[in-house]
């Protein structure tokens, strides 16, 4: 309800946060299309579990660099250039997995996607230039339900494809015609942040690495990267999971991502801007770590698909949480000219995750399938320790914003 209202109400700031809802959401609707095909299609050209994690790092490698380097070329040239040239990598990569006949070209294609990875960290930054403090968590909640609305209808599209026969190669290619219509409407719609044409020339690269030696913002980038260590022990390992125990392919594990991405879409589209109004950012965050431990132990050990799914939805729900309330805490421990850096610095920082933990999650499963699961869920709680030490910073009167750029 909330999204629907942002796409209809008039306002210039809601008609913006809408179009930039849309283009995140059309992007990752594409890359929902191809995902459950993805790993059997790996599978296929002869992935083993450390195989499939080197597919999962190459993306997440290349985006390591590719957002931190966007988010900074945001400060400096624009929101909306970002986001354009995000999205026509997205074309490319796409359009380049369709082609794929090996796994090295599979591997590459992808590397490519993650290299122009970085819509997300742009359209952080936006919603950072264009909104309160006060309502910057759920307007980032809201940019978390288009991601978790493009996870569901994505999937469910690509389950379809794959019952119909076309196959994964015909998803990627409907995935590069959504992103081509994506790249254009863009185009046409969204305008730049009024306050952002001067920001390049207040924030030097020095004054990111400053930032980086603000205690709670240390702390917070850390909590960001085991956050998605957690989430990728699973996404590496789940269609491998569900298959050997419960002999799932495509068509149910679309399902299962569908189902995961209606969680999402409830938690952040309705209920996040609620329970920060409640209790507020950080022990938002904390409750969703703790949350995605307890749903990773579970799902290790769940010995029917009834549980597994609940796992999964509590997975989907701490995620929900989580993901938004870091990316807030970091743009309120930000200033003003480097929101756009420290937000592409957060990205790197899921991106360096994504990077390292696949090829260990991959290695664990070929040794023990319940092993990437409960390391996840030691993730998680390091990622609740660090979220709680961020609050012990900002109590103290270590150094914040003001006093590090004074």
């Amino acid at each position: 309800m909330a999204l629907a209202f942002a796409l209809w109400d008039p306002s210039m700031t809601r008609a913006a946060l809408a179009t930039v809802y849309l283009t995140v959401f059309i992007d990752l609707f594409g890359f929902g299309i191809i995902l459950p095909a993805l790993p059997y299609y790996a599978q296929k050209l002869g992935a083993s579990g450390l195989w499939l994690g080197v597919l999962f790092t190459a993306y997440s490698a290349a985006q390591l660099f590719g957002a931190a380097l966007l988010g900074r070329w945001s400060d400096r040239v624009g929101r909306r250039p970002i986001l354009l040239l995000s999205l026509l990598g997205s074309v490319l990569a796409f359009t380049l997995c369709g082609f794929a006949a090996t796994l090295p070209m599979l591997i590459a294609a992808r590397a490519l996607a993650g290299a122009f990875g970085g819509s997300i960290a742009a359209a952080q930054a936006y919603i950072a230039d264009v909104t309160a403090p006060a309502e910057r968590a759920r307007a980032m909640g809201l940019l978390g339900a288009s991601i978790g609305l493009g996870f569901v209808l994505g999937p469910a599209v690509g389950a379809l494809l794959a019952h119909w026969g076309l196959g994964f190669g015909a998803a990627a290619f409907v995935a590069a015609g959504l992103a081509a219509i994506n790249w254009v409407a863009t185009y046409l719609r969204l305008r730049e942040p009024e306050r952002h044409e001067t920001a390049g020339s207040r924030a030097p690269i020095a004054g990111l690495i400053r930032a980086l030696g603000r205690p709670a913002l240390g702390r917070l980038l850390g909590a960001t990267f085991f956050a998605m260590c957690a989430m990728v022990a699973m996404e590496t390992t789940l269609a491998f999971l569900v298959k050997a125990r419960f002999g799932l392919r495509e068509g149910g594990l679309g399902a299962l991502l569908v189902f995961a991405g209606v969680v999402q879409v409830i938690v952040q589209g309705g209920l996040l801007g609620r329970l920060v109004r409640a209790f507020g950012e950080r022990p938002v965050a904390l409750a969703g770590t703790v949350l995605s431990a307890v749903a990773l132990v579970t799902l290790a050990l769940a010995p029917t698909l009834t549980l597994a799914t609940v796992a999964l939805g509590g997975l989907a729900a701490g995620a929900g949480c989580t993901t938004p309330a870091l990316a807030t805490l970091l743009s309120r421990a930000s200033a003003a000219d480097e929101q756009g850096g420290v937000l592409g610095l957060g990205q790197s920082m899921s991106a360096l995750a994504r990077a390292s933990a696949p090829l260990a999650a991959g290695s664990l499963w070929d040794w023990a399938p319940k092993a990437p699961y409960l390391v996840g869920a030691t993730f998680a709680l390091c990622a609740a320790a660090l979220i709680g030490w961020s609050a012990i910073a900002d109590a103290s009167g270590e150094p914040t914003v003001s006093s590090v750029r004074g």
